[in-house]
């Protein structure tokens, strides 16, 4: 007799009351369907990685992004893959086949009612996600934390359950995950990649799982054979190292929401307009005699600081014409590199007249080759501004609405913008370091100014999804500052809930988790920029987000730091030396 899916297949011995019985309940619950597609399409006897893809061709289902979520998945080495679970079982057979294609080692650890599929059993570890507490499923969980610890990938759905209504969020989402998940990647030392299937059953599935949860069960049947001629999508993060030091649930419900940070249905599009369509050539550097020339000339008190091949200066663009429109040329080169800039020959406006330019200049010891701008600062003395122009003298004032309360209306500071390091500095910590040894001496210099207020560009190289979240997870003072041009994309829900379950508020929930976010949302592994780093290990308050739509509609992260208040040890280790207590 050939082999048939049916319930009976459940009971190796049935009695007269399950034969008569089960059979019917293969025809209500779609199991009778099912075998006819079995039989009619002769699966029976395929290997597990034939029966998939006759499954799928036989549904008609076609797998989107299927490349890049494969590209993922180390070749060798544990590795946890987590997903939601939308349909309730064709997503078990797409990921496992679509893992297989490059870790034959794929183990699920899937609901045990997938036993009905033969064929397929050497994917599985099987459990009863119904009843994570039940004992006789720790031989199932033991083997999978062994196949982890083994060096092997283990695809799992945490929730236990397909996803369902649920009334607090008004939509259909995720069960909360099993701590398991956590444990698999903390206690097994497994990577970690966050899946989202894109996808629903049908309205009705959901419809009888609110008059009773255990419906939804019954049914999966009949919804894995209603998923045809469809495509289903497949949002994935990038490969993760979670924290080590999270309570199991904890992580557990933060690899949930890394799964629904990648849901590609919460989006929004930088504007299309982009300087690279129009640019022209950079203009043509300035001679480094000319720049040796202004350097001379300018009062000795305005150089900051040398340290060997390196020095900091600081001029108005009317002593040093020529160094300033080099340091243009300069912005313009590095800011067109993140997808910002002017598309000019030189990133300049009106505001380089009136603003003080600090920058970084070497003069290479052995004359093999010209001194050179490696950086450069340019800050606004808020008093002089203000006083010569009012707040049309502010370039910022052009992004944000500054309250009564913002540092800027209270006292006199240093608004500090459009800093670049040259690329062939990037890697080295001499750039930032001499910068920020400028700004030290500067403020040695002139005492009044030990308050910092500017943006960190955040780029449009950043997807909008990073950029909401770096906004939620890091403003703390949005009274003081209003953007002009706001960033119009709200957290997703679930990172919300996932936020407000870790604190009173969304931004002290999200702080800590800001970097891996990032990594989980950007394909080429950058965190937060290293300028908003420097700034979160001062103390900075941040205090709005905005679009600047004169830099290429450039998000910008307003922030403020009093430099008298960080710890004289972090002082040092910016500024050279702590302020002095007259500061």
């Amino acid at each position: 007799m050939s082999a048939r899916i049916s319930l009976l297949n459940f009971f190796p011995h049935p009695n007269l009351w399950q034969r008569l019985v089960l059979p019917l309940l293969d025809r209500i619950f779609g199991i009778s369907k099912m075998n006819a597609l079995y039989q009619t399409h002769q699966m029976q006897g395929l290997s597990k990685e034939d029966f998939a893809d006759k499954l799928l061709s036989v549904q008609s289902i076609t797998i989107e992004n299927e490349d890049t979520f494969l590209a993922q998945i180390p070749a060798t080495g544990p590795v946890v893959i987590a997903s939601n679970h939308p349909f309730g079982g064709i997503e078990g057979v797409i990921l496992a086949r679509v893992i297989g294609k490059k870790r034959p080692d794929i183990k699920v650890f899937a609901n045990k009612g997938l036993q009905v599929f033969k064929e397929l059993e050497d994917f599985f570890i099987f459990t009863n996600p119904l009843a994570p507490n039940d004992p006789a499923n720790a031989p199932s969980i033991r083997s999978a934390m062994r196949h982890v610890k083994q060096g092997h990938p283990l695809l799992i759905f945490p929730a236990g359950r397909v996803s369902y209504f649920q009334s607090q969020y008004n939509d259909i989402v995720e069960h909360q995950w099993n701590k398991l998940v956590y444990r698999l990647t903390k206690d097994a030392h497994g990577a970690f990649v966050g899946v989202f299937v894109q996808g629903f059953n049908r309205p009705f599935f959901y419809t009888l799982g609110r008059i009773y949860y255990r419906l939804r069960m019954l049914l999966l049947a009949r919804e894995l054979l209603a998923n045809t001629h469809r495509t289903i999508r497949l949002d994935h993060t990038q490969l993760l190292n979670l924290p080590k030091d999270l309570p199991a649930q904890t992580g557990a419900d933060f690899a949930r929401s890394l799964s629904y940070a990648v849901d590609s249905r919460w989006q929004y599009s930088w504007p299309t307009s982009s300087p690279s369509a129009n640019q022209v050539p950079l203009g043509e550097p300035i001679n480094p005699s000319t720049l040796l020339t202004e350097l001379t000339a300018l009062p000795p008190e305005q150089a900051l600081i040398t340290v060997g091949e390196y020095s900091v200066y600081w001029a108005m663009q009317q002593q040093a014409p020529q160094t300033i429109q080099e340091i243009t040329r300069l912005r313009e080169r590095v800011f067109r590199m993140h997808n910002e800039g002017s598309g000019k020959a030189f990133d300049t406006d009106r505001f380089d007249a009136t603003y003080t330019h600090l920058f970084v200049v070497r003069t290479p010891a052995d004359k093999a080759e010209p001194l050179h701008i490696i950086g450069a600062y340019r800050m606004g003395r808020t008093d002089v501004l203000l006083a010569d122009n009012g707040i049309e003298g502010l370039y910022l004032h052009n992004m944000f609405t500054f309250a009564a309360g913002f540092v800027n209306q209270q006292q006199p500071c240093l608004e500090m913008g459009r800093s670049f390091v040259i690329p062939e500095y990037q890697r080295s910590p001499q750039g930032l370091f001499m910068l920020w040894r400028g700004i030290g001496e500067f403020i040695h210099a002139f005492p009044q100014y030990h308050v910092l207020y500017g943006t960190v560009s955040l780029s449009t190289l950043y997807q909008p999804q990073s950029v909401s979240i770096i906004a939620h997870g890091l403003i703390n003072q949005p009274e003081h500052a209003k953007p002009t041009n706001p960033f119009a994309l709200d957290l997703h829900p679930q990172l919300h809930a996932f936020a407000l379950s870790q604190s009173k508020t969304v931004q002290e929930g999200l702080e800590r988790y800001v970097n891996t976010y990032i990594q989980a949302l950007e394909k080429d592994g950058k965190t937060l920029p290293v300028l908003a780093k420097q700034y979160q290990k001062l103390g900075a308050n941040f205090h709005a987000l905005g679009i600047d739509t004169s830099f290429n509609h450039t998000p910008g992260l307003l922030l403020s730091v009093d430099l008298q208040q960080v710890p004289a040890r972090l002082q040092k280790r910016f500024l050279g030396r702590p302020l002095s207590p007259s500061t």
